[in-house]
Parts: C-alpha cells; structure tokens; sequence
C-alpha cells in the first residue's frame, strides 16, 4: 500500500488521545506525521522544564498549555490534520461526550489510577471502541523487553508492563518514545486493517 492511500484512507478516522506527556505529545505528531484526520487530545498541565526530557514541546513553550502547546506544533507538521484540545481533567462522565466521536483511544497518562479509570470507562462504555494502553517504559536499554500485547480484540498494552518509574529509574526520551511510536503504530495497523476488510467486501 502506498503512502498516498495509507494517508487517504487515515484522514477519515478520529482517534482520541489521553493525556499530552511522554507518550500522548509524541503518540499524536506520529499519528499526524502519517496523515490521521482528527485528534482529540485532552490534558490539564503547562509545559514545564522538566518535560522536555521526553516530551514534544520546546522551550519556548514553557507556561503554555500542553494541549495548545502541541496543537501548535502538529499545525507547523501537518495542517491537515484537525486537533481538538480539552483543557480539563478526565473524568467517567466527561470521557463519554469528549471521546464519544473517537473510534480508537490512546491512554497517556502517568499515573496507574487514571489509567484504571480510563479503561473501565471505556472498556465498560464502548464495546466496539479500540483502547490502546502504555504500561512499563521508565529507565533505558532492554529495547527487546518493550512488545505490544492484545488482550482480547479491543484492548492493546504497549511496553514492557513491569518497569516503573521512579527517581532511580526516570522516564526518558528514548524508551518512552519507543512506547509511544509502538501506540501510533498499532492505531495505525488497526485502521489499515478497516481498509483492507472494506476491500475485501467490495
């Protein structure tokens, strides 16, 4: 399949975002990157100093938004692709109506009970909904350990599922951006998979 039809066929889809740190900044300028139509990311933090480390802002932008930060930088890589931002905390209640057009979900959160949350949410809310989940990327080295794991049909864990952070073991570009790309690849097999399904009924 072509770059051309790969990008076509990603421009019609809508994939929400959980959280604009680590993974969710670098998840989303992936996903813009190979042509998605429409990101709906939502997150309640500024870009501090301390971000830069691992995530995609710059350091003009510290005191900015994250979500306005990287709504930014996706409009200077791809214009194309429409970002709507919600400057808020996550909820059971909320995630319902700002994810409700999303056909797959990204959670990229850092902490273990929001992550919980978002999956009983979701998970409890939209059977026919995709999660896909970051668990285990603090630290460096042992590449070979990070994998991405379906449980079941709608559920998806990316990383290594044990390593985490902690002041002895920080969280670092190059292992959370693997995890992060292993996120926007899997959203993008599963909706390169839609087209070839679409293909074969014609």
């Amino acid at each position: 399949m072509k770059f051309e039809e790969i990008k076509s066929h990603l421009a019609k889809y809508t994939v929400g975002i959980a959280g604009a740190g680590g993974l969710g900044s670098n998840c989303a300028v992936a996903l813009a990157r190979t042509g998605i139509g429409k990101l709906i990311v939502s997150d309640f933090d500024v870009v501090e100093i301390s971000n830069l480390n691992r995530q995609y802002y710059f350091t003009d932008q510290l005191g900015i938004k994250k979500v306005e930060a990287l709504r930014m930088n996706i409009g200077r890589i791809n214009p194309e692709t429409e970002v709507i931002i919600h400057d808020q905390i996550l909820d059971p209640e909320n995630i319902l109506d700002i994810y409700k057009d999303a056909v797959i979900i990204v959670e990229a959160f850092d902490r273990s009970d929001m992550k919980e949350m978002l999956a009983e949410t979701v998970i409890g809310s939209w059977p026919e909904k995709t999660l896909v989940i970051g668990s285990g990327m603090a630290g460096w080295g042992k590449t070979n350990l990070l994998r991405e794991r379906y449980v079941g049909d709608r559920l998806i864990v990316c990383g290594d599922e044990s390593t985490e952070i902690s002041d002895e073991l920080p969280p670092l570009a190059a292992r959370v951006g693997i995890v992060a790309n292993m996120q926007a690849n899997v959203v993008i097999d599963v909706l390169l998979k839609m087209k070839l399904n679409e293909d074969n009924t014609k």
